[in-house]
């Protein structure tokens, strides 16, 4: 069962004791309800594409206390802190990109370079958030393609039984998805409208472009190609060569030149908690042992496997040219 928490004191330090020990907690912010889970944790991120059965591994939006607790996870332009200053609190999300030091799992940020970062303006996800003191993955509490939750009534319809727990901070005040922008090209790019206007950045900033970004996506879904290992990919592989290396899923086929492990056991959000890391470890391994592809055992095409197989075939796609 879906523990249903209080907007007090006590429902707030469960929520973030839930939240830090791995599970899966909804709570209000002022645009929707989003679907928390610890941002540093693969595991609980998997969990999150599980529970609303995602079809892709679409990057997460990441919610914090503050803008110094953001920043400390990317790499922010004077722009974004000018941009933080005017409209956080509030419904923007600004996509910058990723810092060393970050702490969020690949699998949170789809794989990319990239962060997506807000703070929200509700006092009580701000309260969760300070208690958790750590960056929260946040999409919308439903399940995917379905209408956006403002309610928690709306987060049970289609979430009982597959998290931990709801918060209950009444109806959301502004109703849709916060404002995304892409701060890591010369032009900012608006890539989702939302509660913060188009015209109130313009007359903040100046002229912002629209549209998706080609050349560099932000999103996956721009390109069938894109955010690939620089080693090519072979899907559904029954063997595999001396000069390959392996991403193996249940017992490693023999005779490879390096394998990375998504699940040894079979279990497909383990194996979604691993996808990035072993993705790039296995980069790392060609580049330094000359090997000239990475072999993929198959995956089932069930639940996350979904996501799983959605991400891999964009990976082994014809390499397309930045236009």
């Amino acid at each position: 069962m879906t523990e249903r928490l209080a907007d007090t004191p006590a429902g707030i330090a469960r929520a973030a004791e839930l939240l830090r020990a791995g599970e899966l907690v909804a709570f209000g912010t002022e645009t929707v309800y989003g679907l928390g889970a610890d941002a540093t944790n693969a595991y609980a991120v998997a969990a999150v594409f599980e529970a609303k059965s995602r079809p892709r591994f679409n990057p997460l939006i990441l919610h914090y206390p503050d803008a110094d607790s953001a920043f400390a996870d990317v790499e922010a332009s004077d722009l974004a802190r000018r941009l933080a200053a005017m409209f956080w609190p509030g419904p923007l999300t600004l996509v910058l990109p990723r810092s060393e030091a970050s702490r969020v799992t690949l699998l949170a940020s789809g794989g990319l370079d990239t962060l997506a970062v807000r703070v929200p303006a509700h006092p009580t996800a701000l309260a969760v958030l300070r208690a958790v003191a750590r960056p929260v993955a946040a999409p919308s509490a439903n399940r995917s393609g379905q209408v956006s939750p403002t309610t928690v009534a709306h987060v049970l319809s289609e979430l009982e039984g597959r998290i931990a727990a709801v918060l209950d901070s009444g109806p959301c005040p502004v109703g849709v998805e916060s404002t995304v922008l892409d701060l890591t090209s010369a032009r900012p790019v608006l890539l989702r409208p939302g509660g913060v206007t188009l015209e109130a950045i313009d007359a903040a900033i100046g002229p912002v472009g629209t549209g998706k970004p080609v050349s560099r996506p932000r999103s996956p879904g721009m390109l069938a190609s894109h955010y690939a290992p620089a080693l090519p990919v072979r899907l559904n592989a029954r063997c595999v060569a001396a000069d390959e290396a392996l991403l193996a899923f249940g017992p490693p086929l023999a005779g490879a030149g390096a394998t990375a492990q998504l699940s040894l056991t079979g279990c497909l959000v383990e194996a979604a908690a691993n996808l990035f890391a072993s993705l790039r470890a296995l980069d790392d391994a060609g580049k330094n042992h000359t090997l000239r592809a990475i072999a993929v055992m198959p995956i089932p095409e069930t639940g996350l496997g979904v996501a799983i197989n959605d991400r891999l075939r964009r990976a082994a796609a014809p390499r397309q040219e930045a236009t």
